[in-house]
């Protein structure tokens, strides 16, 4: 049967439908996007492809495979030709002058006794010979004790790293994204100095790093020498304050001597001073002498502080074009070579906590050009930080959202330093995993230290603390709805006698007047609770008032918040009106929060009466005390929002995401 084309057919005409005007009609839709045409036959055949092989992609063949490993060889091999070729150039007349000294001493020792014989008949011919050589020999022995001794004495803090020595990369660098964005960008600079430079610009000299201890400062710094591919100097800027006067500048230029060096080698190196507030403050007037009462002992002995290493600090971060090479310097002198001298790229790192006290031709444009501000993580970086260092360690399944609302205000060595604390602590419970209560324990070490029960505290002691902590809790509870109730305990914790966390639960970065009344009624509820419900007041309450008066003073004396706004902070010390006042905030809010305790006492007693049987309680165990007597604040939700109870069955942290969990300790 043949297959004969039939004319086309026109489109069936309907009659139109009537419809009831609307009252605001739409606008016309703009006409549909017409397909684009058929792609022709490759080959040069103009006709359209057939249906079935329209939109289909080529597949994958084992060819591409083969284009890949092949780059990946010819990638190989040109980097180890650079790598012979630098090799060539830099290291092969070291290493040619090393295997002649070599050989110089084996053929000298062979030769010892026709060479001492030698020698000796030379000597003994000649008289002024024998005192030229006994005065060397002098010399040499000489220099050779001063020398060392120096060494031993004077020697700072300094280790170098070759390229890939260190191996900690930007993907070893976790929690702050914008912080290595910027790092990124100092290793472009420093990967393409030659076409930076080409186009006009100046490589970047100095960076500092600065930020709260714990925040990575030093990684950072490794890891951008490990991704530029560039020599790294460590140094520990307070060890170049030496025992004798002049040894910290010496040391300083030798270090700068040899990473130039090392820049004409590879292309640019990196120095990185280590708490450089040390050698770097503002100079002002005198430099003390130290414990040698200044004078000419004080200079000699060191006394001098870090002047000299931060005027030869200056000096070497901006220096005059120089020529660094013994042939440049050979060519020029005779003036074969010339045109400006091309000073090798060094790129000096600073990392401080304090950089306000650094002096300010340090911070000038030229020599630490960029300022990178090194913060405490954030939820989303604490996270990251969290599942980096939890992926090296064998773990039972965490709850990750806890941790990281458990952990506001670490940094990332104390994140480290925790989860490490968490495997210790399963390794001698003998377990082969951690799970969350290794990490709570382990964070309660960092936080409030070594848990030490009192074996032979009285009933009478235990009552009193356990009544201040009782305190401490409901008015946590009640009075601090950015905050969750955590951990009440009456065992003793390093100097802590006990304690009653309230945990943040979000991130809080500023606080209102409200929130600040609210922190001085929580201080003052432990005494509160023990004179209303024991009628007495005890020495646990030192430290409590201590932190009231701390808050009430800041308020009234800095930050304006009472009745004056006067600020101690631009000028002057506190008068009589304003110690009154301070005096008044905390009897006001003694009042308020001993009515708290009166109103509620029943619930304040359960508490302190259930720490008495169990010595610890839990976010939970308190909510639950609480809610028998009274419904919970709005901030706890309709439920109370009961924590989770995390065990050590696999899958027990399903839903972790619905629970805000609770964060920051105040300890007793």
């Amino acid at each position: 049967m043949s297959y004969e084309p039939q004319p086309p057919q026109a489109p069936q005409q309907y009659p139109p439908q009537q419809h009831p005007a609307q009252p605001n009609p739409l606008p016309p839709y703009p006409p549909a996007p017409q397909p684009p045409a058929p792609l022709p036959f490759p080959g040069g055949n103009s006709s359209p492809l057939p249906p079935d092989l329209r939109g289909l992609a080529p597949k994958p063949t084992y060819a591409n495979e083969f284009i890949n490993a092949e780059d990946d060889l010819d990638r190989a091999a040109d980097e180890k030709v650079d790598d012979i070729l630098h090799f060539l150039r830099y290291r092969s007349l070291k290493y040619v002058v090393r295997i002649g000294l070599l050989v110089l001493f084996i053929f000298a020792i062979i030769n010892q006794k026709a060479w001492s014989a030698a020698l000796t008949g030379f000597l003994s011919g000649n008289p002024l010979i024998q005192i030229i050589s006994q005065l060397l020999f002098a010399i040499v022995f000489i220099s050779v004790q001063f020398g060392a001794f120096f060494f031993l004495m004077g020697r700072p803090r300094v280790q170098w790293m070759m390229p890939g020595e260190g191996g900690v990369g930007f993907a070893d660098y976790k929690g702050n994204p914008e912080v290595l964005e910027g790092a990124r960008r100092v290793v472009t600079l420093l990967r393409g100095a030659k076409a930076f430079k080409q186009m006009g610009g100046e490589v970047i000299r100095g960076l500092l790093l600065e930020g709260p201890p714990g925040t990575g400062k030093s990684y950072l710094a490794q890891a951008i020498s490990t991704e530029a591919k560039i020599p790294f100097c460590y140094c520990s800027a307070p060890s170049l304050i030496g025992v004798f006067m002049g040894m910290g500048a010496l040391q300083t230029t030798m270090i700068y001597r040899k990473a130039r060096k090392l820049s004409l080698e590879y292309g640019a190196c990196i120095i990185f001073f280590d708490e450089i507030d040390a050698v770097a403050q503002a100079r002002g007037g005198t430099q003390g002498g130290g414990m040698m009462g200044g004078g000419m002992m004080g200079g000699m002995m060191g006394g001098g502080g870090g002047g000299g290493v931060l005027n030869t600090l200056l000096t070497n971060m901006d220096p005059m074009p120089k020529d660094y090479t013994i042939w440049r310097s050979i060519a020029r002198k005779l003036h074969i070579l010339k045109g400006k001298a091309e000073t090798p790229p060094v790129l000096t790192i600073g990392a401080t906590n304090i950089a306000t006290t650094l002096d300010p031709a340090l911070l000038r444009p030229g020599r630490f050009d960029r300022n990178i501000h090194v913060d405490l993580p954030d939820a989303d970086g604490r996270r990251e930080i969290i599942e980096y260092y939890l992926a090296k360690v064998t773990h039972d399944p965490m709850p990750v959202e806890r941790l990281v609302h458990e952990t506001i205000g670490y940094t990332p060595v104390a994140i480290k330093y925790v989860i490490n604390e968490a495997v210790v602590h399963a390794h001698f419970d003998d377990r082969t995993s951690i799970n969350y209560w290794d990490f709570s324990r382990a964070r309660e070490v960092h936080e409030m230290g070594l848990r030490q029960p009192i074996k032979s505290m009285s009933y009478r002691d235990k009552q009193l603390v356990a009544y201040h902590e009782a305190g401490h809790a409901y008015a946590q509870v009640k009075l601090l709805p950015r905050h969750r109730i955590g951990k009440v305990t009456i065992v003793r914790h390093g100097k802590f006698g006990g304690f009653s966390e309230a945990r943040a639960a979000e991130e809080i970065h500023d606080y209102t007047r409200e929130d600040l009344l609210a922190q001085i009624q929580v201080n003052l509820a432990s005494g509160a609770a023990q004179e209303v419900l024991l009628g007495v007041r005890s020495l646990g309450m030192v430290s409590d008032l201590e932190t009231a008066t701390s808050i009430a003073g800041r308020m009234v004396m800095v930050e304006g918040m009472y009745d004056s706004l006067f600020s101690t902070g631009a000028m002057g010390a506190p008068d009589g009106d304003q110690r009154k006042q301070i005096e008044r905030i905390l009897q006001e809010q003694n009042k308020k929060v001993k009515f708290l305790i009166t109103e509620h006492a029943e619930a304040v007693r359960a508490i302190a009466e259930e720490l008495l049987v169990r010595d610890e309680l839990i976010d939970m165990d308190v909510l639950h005390i609480i809610s028998r007597y009274e419904a919970l604040p709005q901030h706890y939700g309709a439920e109370g929002e009961v924590p989770m109870v995390y065990n050590e069955r696999p899958g027990a942290f399903g839903n972790t995401a619905a629970f805000t969990p609770p964060t920051a300790a105040d300890g007793d």
